[in-house]
């Protein structure tokens, strides 16, 4: 199982209060195990704009992303800074995640914002969540996360405060009547 470029849905049943109702986006599945970003988990105190200011980094004040969202995208490293994004090249330390995401942790995008050099789309993010080799496997075999392919349109176009029910309608799942029962056949 290679869950790379899939979000992992918080089933009603998540106890951990940090994971329920989140959409995380796994950015690395593989046998060391997989990272991803929570991308519906605003941090209320945050935007770009905020950030940009923090980091001395001047954009057009007539960018609408500035008054983004940031998000915590996990637990891990929660003072780096990880940017989801529509393909685009020429930024340090950037990765091609599919035809529709990238994803690049290097100041050059942020210096980006407001510019004609900018992404379509972004999100930014605050941390990353981390599972260890087989640790993701089984906790979706103990059906704490339900599984479905990626779609860019959920990340950057939906509104994050209903991307945790779109991203479970992707596979025909209504999360307000599933069962917060759970079991195995």
């Amino acid at each position: 199982m290679n869950l790379k470029n899939h979000f992992i849905i918080a089933m009603p049943t998540m106890s951990d209060v940090l994971f329920t109702r989140s959409v995380v986006y796994i950015c690395e599945h593989n046998r060391d195990g997989a990272m991803g970003i929570i991308i519906n988990k605003p941090i209320i105190e945050l935007n770009v704009s905020t950030i940009l200011t923090r980091l001395e980094i001047t954009a057009s004040r007539n960018c609408a992303e500035l008054e983004y969202p940031v998000f915590a995208g996990g637990p891990i490293a929660e003072e780096q800074g990880f940017i989801l994004h529509t393909p685009q090249t020429g930024f340090s330390s950037s990765i091609q995640i599919s035809d529709d995401v990238m994803i690049t942790t290097s100041l050059d995008l942020l210096k980006s914002i407001g510019t004609s050099q900018q992404p379509k789309d972004l999100l930014l993010a605050l941390g990353y969540s981390s599972w260890q080799p087989l640790q993701l496997e089984d906790e979706v075999a103990r059906n704490d996360w339900l599984v479905a392919s990626a779609d860019a349109k959920i990340i950057f176009e939906v509104p994050y405060e209903n991307r945790w029910q779109k991203a479970a309608e992707s596979l025909g799942v209504n999360m307000n009547t599933i069962s917060h029962q759970m079991g195995n056949a």
